[in-house]
């Protein structure tokens, strides 16, 4: 089970057993960085992913999804709305049988976390 998922979360339960394989969690995972890409902070025009929101996926075999991410500031007006979007996101890839997205403020965010092609498109390379 993903780290941070635990039996006091309200996530629907799939069979126990592993639903894919290991290829196949390797593919869950790249399609839903493919799928964060499109989310987009609202005052920078660079997707979550690149802006380094994103802290950490695991996609378990299990079909199930931990999302770590956070904002540029705990004041960020999407603070209500962003992690809904992302959760529901994630939920509708095909072979997702739970998802959990922790909104954290540690370690902050900061510019260092700006992927190169995201400076680039910032011009602040």
């Amino acid at each position: 089970m993903a780290e941070g998922l635990n039996e006091t979360d309200s996530l629907e339960r799939g069979a126990e057993q592993p639903r894919l394989s290991v290829s196949e969690a390797i593919q869950l995972h790249d399609k839903i960085v493919e799928e964060l890409r499109t989310c987009y902070d609202p005052e920078i025009p660079v997707n979550i992913y690149d802006l380094g929101l994103i802290y950490e996926i695991k996609a378990e075999r299990s079909g199930e999804v931990y999302v770590r991410m956070t904002l540029t500031a705990p004041t960020c007006p999407v603070a209500g709305s962003l992690p809904p979007e992302v959760e529901a996101k994630v939920r509708a890839l095909p072979g997702v049988s739970a998802v959990k997205v922790d909104l954290v403020w540690e370690p902050p965010w900061d510019m260092s976390k700006v992927s190169e092609a995201a400076k680039l498109q910032l011009g602040i390379w």
